[in-house]
């Protein structure tokens, strides 16, 4: 069913509740209101025939309007030609009027006023006029009832279309992203519920454009560098299979082999890593490891790195904190740290492995915009942005020293460095 129907049900529901609770209420108000006016018209009938009971012709008119008179005798006997009158007359005791006070009182749907005269007394009779009144405003209350349904349908129907109509265009284009398109945005118009639903489809689309995007650009970065050792494999390899390089070219040859292929296996582990994050079976041995012989192990080998790329390595101790890591992925996020300071630094400036109570890389390289540092983890972003301006990689390698930190219950920030360059901050967990 869809919100137009269900609008104009909800409007009928509710005019089919008002009116039926305005014709109950409108039903006991109105039979109250004719019990009483017709006591008070037979009261005031029975006061003015008091003297005048004995006339025939008043007998006659009341009568006629349907009230039944009941005659009392000294002695108490009442007496008529209206059973249910004498009867009614009897059981509110009518017979009181003889002492001189009025009686008036009701007998089921009866009004009884009874009233002395001459030697005796009478009593007047009537029915409450509720039959008729109660039919009529059973009626009314019907009829209003169905105008107020037809009313209701009317206005539920213009109400829910009117409704329906952003929503409408709001599915129209979510439908489309669904197919892929990005290029469509509703229309912000409306109540305000509904506007603001249409403001946060736009800005799904925007943020799913944007994604996608950066997707793209990491695809490509990440396919250009899968190529490049894959290109130096293939071509050194077909080298050999020729017979180009032979004798004491084979050795060289094989080593720069082995790099590339070590270099793309790297590239793809970091590629599994990163995709494998968030899934639960990504192992994690946690344990309290001590920090200081992890870093001086890593520092031996980027410090032989760094010296074949003419950057000034140092390593700087202050504390030896024994944290809760995994040592292998604790390993994995330092090289991954020092890898991407080692390639935006030149030769000549410094690249420092500092260990405190937290671990730091920073480099003199040339740093970052300061609002690049909030967004230097997410994947593919500062490629993005400096791909034309200096060494960049896939943005693979900074994600997931991120994804790594933040599994083992860390934190990892970004910032300007001492040395010029940027500092990357590694805090983790301290072992209980």
């Amino acid at each position: 069913m869809n919100l137009a129907a269900r609008i104009a049900l909800l409007c009928l529901g509710v005019a089919f509740v008002a009116v039926l609770v305005a014709g109950v209420v409108s039903l006991r108000l109105v039979l109250s209101t004719s019990q009483q006016v017709s006591r008070e018209f037979l009261r005031s009938q029975a006061d003015v025939v008091a003297g005048q009971i004995s006339n025939n012709r008043i007998e006659q008119v009341l009568e006629g309007q349907g009230i039944a008179i009941v005659r009392i005798s000294p002695s108490g006997e009442l007496s008529g030609t209206d059973r249910a009158a004498v009867r009614a007359a009897r059981e509110v005791g009518a017979g009181d009027a003889l002492s001189g006070s009025a009686v008036s009182k009701v007998s089921g749907r009866l009004n009884v006023e009874a009233r002395k005269s001459g030697a005796g007394a009478f009593a007047l009779v009537q029915e409450t006029e509720t039959s008729g009144t109660y039919r009529k405003l059973v009626r009314n209350i019907l009829f209003a009832l169905g105008i107020g349904l037809v009313v209701a349908c009317l206005a539920g129907l213009a109400l829910g279309t009117f409704l329906a109509r952003p929503l409408r265009r709001v599915a129209t284009v979510a439908h489309a992203m669904t197919t892929g398109r990005r290029d469509l945005r509703v229309p912000i118009s409306g109540p305000h519920e509904l506007a603001e639903v249409a403001g946060s489809v736009n800005a799904l689309a925007d943020a799913l454009q944007r994604s996608e995007s950066r997707q793209r650009d990491f695809l490509l970065s990440v396919s250009h560098e899968l190529r490049t050792p894959l290109t130096a494999v293939t071509g050194f390899a077909e080298s050999l299979a020729d017979g180009v390089v032979s004798g004491t070219q084979v050795a060289p040859v094989g080593t720069v082999i082995l790099d590339e292929a070590r270099r793309l296996d790297r590239l793809v582990t970091d590629l599994l890593d990163l995709a494998r994050l968030g899934a639960d079976d990504f192992r994690l041995d946690l344990a309290a490891v001590a920090l200081e012989p992890v870093v001086r192990s890593a520092a031996e080998v980027w410090h032989a790195r760094s010296h074949a790329r003419g950057v000034l390595f140092s390593l700087e101790i202050s504390a030896s904190p024994v944290a809760l890591a995994d040592a292998r992925r604790l390993r994995q996020v330092i090289d991954g740290l020092m890898e991407n300071a080692l390639r935006v630094t030149p030769a000549g400036r410094p690249v420092v492995l500092a260990l405190s109570s937290v671990l730091e890389v920073r480099d003199g390289g040339p740093g970052l915009a300061p609002e690049d540092y909030a967004v230097a983890f997410d994947r593919g972003v500062l490629h993005a942005r400096y791909q034309e301006s200096r060494p960049v990689g896939t943005g693979v390698g900074l994600a997931l020293v991120h994804g790594l930190v933040t599994r083992m219950g860390g934190t990892i920030k970004a910032g300007p460095a001492p040395e010029g360059g940027a500092a990357f901050t590694v805090t983790l967990p301290a072992a209980t």
